[in-house]
């Protein structure tokens, strides 16, 4: 093997490898895991599964549903659960893998931008991460809908009425996606090959490419004595962090069993086979398409004759408009903020979100702006358990989808200017003891002790870019005004530490540019 590849030259450089021991890394690595049960459990399920939509009596050992008319695919999930040995165990194991993976995606997606491990040079690997999101959603609502019950069909019949709502093309596009008149009889067989080849394929060719880039460009980490923006600080691949990784793997298997032993989940003998002519009371998705069924649910009715097209604007800007519109801010964020920025610096360092106070506000608006979306696909369950009325819920939650986001935001703003101003405070005056003095005025005073010094370069490690000054005369072009603009409200409000010209020198290495430290060095 030697002699024809090179083996043991790429071992020991990999092998060596080494990765920052930080608990916030290993989000990435649950989502990873968690894909591994999928095709594991999946592999198992597809030696059962129909993907037929033929409609025949129901013969089989759920006494309640005999001789209930129910498609192929239908019988053959319920042969799965109540027929096969450990069908069901798998089966759960498969669906609650599913949630679990699409949310450590997102969780991991969510310390990226924190941290702001999206800027160069990895903008392309972000890139790679929102498309792998965007797939687990995708692949999530098709493996959602194959088992053709009750609820998984409303659900459908939802998907079918977002893209009808497309003006011009939408029927054209039903007819193409389900073959003819809904449902048909081609829909579960063309997600069921998408479902088990197509998007594993590409989700599957994204990740090594990601995992690939990772190792390429370094992991990131947090900053910390010998921590720079040069080098990467931790434990070898081989053995540590492997055994480490191993070892959460283990665990996520181990309690993804004990899960889908122990909660049931899915219950479709309790739905129903689909229906065209009925939907499911109490009907709601998996999360992870739960903000799109709370943004149909909020849109008020609105329609408009065109040219002999009808646009169903309660329909489109919510389920077509919206999402891609959410897609299209994640995938150009890191490349709006380096346009903010001004520069073209490379960062290893990972920022603390209190130093990126604009930053951290905005994804705090976003969480809540999904958040209340996500609670308003519920509206009718709550107005049930709660006696409230259901125009109340509505236009609560229509106020609270554009005010919640936008004093989240100021809070969120404000805390982080607070978290900077103690730092700030820690830094003059020294860890906080136990001790309380008395001065010779009365006043009482509390204890101070010397920071170590992985917390106080913890505190004075920042590397937030300043707001890009006027150049030129009075007059500016607009583009260059919006840009100066943003920089200005993105980065002009933080509270700077105090430090000596040591100090200063200090962070100032590390937080150097790997290229302009390179050329420093040759000089």
């Amino acid at each position: 093997m030697d002699r024809r590849l090179p083996v043991s030259e790429a071992a020991k450089t990999f092998l060596r490898k080494a990765f920052p021991d930080h608990w916030s890394f290993l989000l990435g690595e649950i989502a990873l895991y968690s894909f591994v049960v999928l095709v594991l459990t999946g592999t198992f399920l597809t030696f059962f599964f129909h993907p037929v939509m033929t409609e025949q009596p129901y013969t089989g050992s759920y006494t309640p549903l005999q001789g209930v008319p129910a498609s192929e695919a239908y019988t053959s999930v319920l042969h799965i659960s109540f027929d096969v040995r450990g069908g069901l165990l798998v089966r759960q194991m498969h669906h609650w893998a599913a949630l679990v993976f699409v949310a450590a995606i997102a969780v991991h997606m969510l310390r990226i931008f924190f941290t702001g491990a999206f800027r160069r040079p990895r903008e392309i690997n972000w890139t790679i991460g929102v498309t792998l999101f965007m797939l687990s959603l995708l692949e999530g609502f098709c493996g959602y809908s194959l088992p053709d019950d009750l609820l998984s069909g409303t659900g459908l019949r939802t998907a079918q009425g977002i893209v009808l709502s497309i003006p011009i093309v939408g029927t054209y596009l039903s007819f193409f996606v389900f073959g003819g008149q809904y449902p048909g009889h081609e829909i579960v067989p063309r997600m069921y090959a998408a479902h088990i080849l197509l998007i594993p394929g590409l989700l599957i060719a994204l990740i090594a490419v990601h995992l690939g880039l990772v190792v390429y460009l370094k992991h990131t980490q947090w900053a910390g004595p010998g921590h720079t923006n040069r080098n990467v600080v931790g434990k070898p691949l081989y053995p540590q962090y492997t055994t480490k990784s191993l070892g959460l793997f283990f665990i996520l298997f181990g309690l993804l069993a004990v899960l889908s032993a122990v909660m049931q989940i899915n219950p479709i003998w309790d739905f129903g086979p689909y229906r065209a002519d009925q939907s499911s009371l109490d009907a709601q998705p998996d999360w992870y398409v739960g903000f799109l069924e709370g943004a149909l649910r909020l849109t008020p009715a609105m329609e408009t004759d065109f040219a002999g097209h009808t646009v169903i604007w309660d329909v489109f800007l919510p389920g077509v408009v919206l999402p891609l519109t959410l897609f299209a801010v994640l995938y150009l964020y890191p490349f709006f903020e380096r346009w903010v920025t001004g520069g073209g610096k490379e960062y290893h360092l990972c920022d603390r979100p209190r130093h990126q106070p604009t930053r951290t506000g905005l994804g705090v608006a976003g969480i809540l702006w999904y958040a209340v979306l996500l609670a308003a696909g519920g509206q009718d369950v709550l107005a049930k358990v709660f006696q409230i009325p259901l125009e109340l819920i509505t236009w609560t939650f229509r106020v609270c989808v554009v005010v919640l986001p936008v004093l989240g935001f100021w809070a969120t703003k404000r805390l982080c200017l607070g978290l900077q101003a103690l730092d700030r405070a820690r830094v003059e005056q020294g860890g906080v003891t136990e001790q309380v003095r008395q001065t010779t005025a009365g006043a009482y005073l509390r204890g101070h002790t010397r920071m170590s010094r992985e917390e106080a370069t913890r505190l004075i490690v920042r590397d937030t870019p300043l707001p890009l000054e006027h150049v030129g005369h009075w007059y500016q072009p607009v583009g260059r005004w919006l840009r100066r603009a943003l920089s200005r409200w993105y980065f002009a409000r933080r509270v700077e530490v105090p430090l000596t010209d040591e100090g200063r020198r200090y962070v100032a290495a590390v937080t150097a540019d790997p290229a302009q430290a390179e050329e420093q060095e040759g000089e």
